[in-house]
């Protein structure tokens, strides 16, 4: 097996890493990263934060590829990656400041992007934040013709994916206790939102 390679990736992790130096304090301990895809993002960010334990998870295909990386790179913030499911798995037992993910609520189902925001407000507490970046619509319009071709791309490999509008994902957020922080405005029409966990017990 070769190692992956994702150009995506590639392109990307410089203005991911611009907003994660302004999401990510000091304090914080613990990151979980949900479809960490080859582990080129958690070679790329982890040196950035060398306090902080990085936790990459993704599903079973993708965890021998993204070990080879992390093999390669040595870095030992970079924990052992683990197979992780958002429709059947809990997340660690342990508590994250920080969870991360990129380019998935696009390929994943919108009925479980809804059970991963629901596992963020389960397992999340006071202050934790959560870090989307990707592809959104607003008000149910494509921000590029691109992303519009994209959808379309993505709907031949699987009907129920595709670019989720931005709308849907801020009021599944709320309802699990979080409140939007800031929607940053990155390169190629894409997006990073960042979310931030309220108490406990506001969203009862």
């Amino acid at each position: 097996m070769s190692k992956p390679f994702s150009e995506a990736c590639e392109n990307n992790k410089e203005p991911i890493l611009a907003v994660l130096h302004d999401v990510i304090l000091s304090s914080d301990r613990r990151l979980l990263e949900i479809g960490a895809g080859t582990g080129q993002h958690a070679v790329y960010f982890a040196p950035a934060f060398p306090f902080l334990e990085w936790h990459p998870t993704d599903l079973s295909p993708a965890v021998p590829g993204m070990s080879m990386w992390f093999k390669e790179a040595r870095i030992p913030s970079i924990q052992i990656p683990r197979k992780l499911d958002v429709k059947k798995d809990d997340f660690p037992k342990v508590k994250f400041d920080v969870v991360f993910t990129a380019n998935t609520f696009h390929v994943m189902q919108w009925k479980d992007c809804k059970a991963f925001m629901k596992l963020l407000g389960h397992r999340l507490r006071e202050g934790s934040r959560a870090v989307i970046y990707g592809p959104f619509k607003y008000n149910g319009e494509f921000t590029s013709s691109s992303n519009e071709e994209f959808d379309q791309s993505l709907k031949t490999l699987d009907p129920l994916s595709g670019i989720r509008n931005f709308e849907d994902v801020n009021s599944n957020m709320t309802k699990n206790g979080f409140e939007l922080v800031h929607d940053y405005e990155m390169p190629a029409h894409n997006r990073t939102l960042v979310y931030r966990r309220l108490k406990f017990e506001s969203h009862r």
